[in-house]
């Protein structure tokens, strides 16, 4: 599955499993960076969802005073 299509659960799984395998230190020097490179690359994935997130959880109209709902439609 490509990066871009991953959820935020599946991506940040992934990361997880390559920070075990990188804390084991049993890997061979060159699958080692690999996994480091992967695992920056799911890290900057599961951030920008986790932006992507909260900008929509934080866009509010204000009415009366009062915070109404985000329209995604808008």
């Amino acid at each position: 599955m490509r990066m871009s299509k991953q959820s935020f659960e599946e991506a940040l799984k992934e990361l997880e499993a390559i920070v075990s395998a990188l804390e084991d230190g049993e890997l061979p020097l060159e699958e080692a960076v690999k996994k480091y490179e992967t695992g920056r690359q799911l890290a900057e994935h599961c951030q920008k969802l986790l932006e992507d997130a909260e900008k929509v959880l934080t866009k509010v109209m204000v009415t009366n005073g009062e915070e109404a709902p985000f329209d995604s439609e808008e």
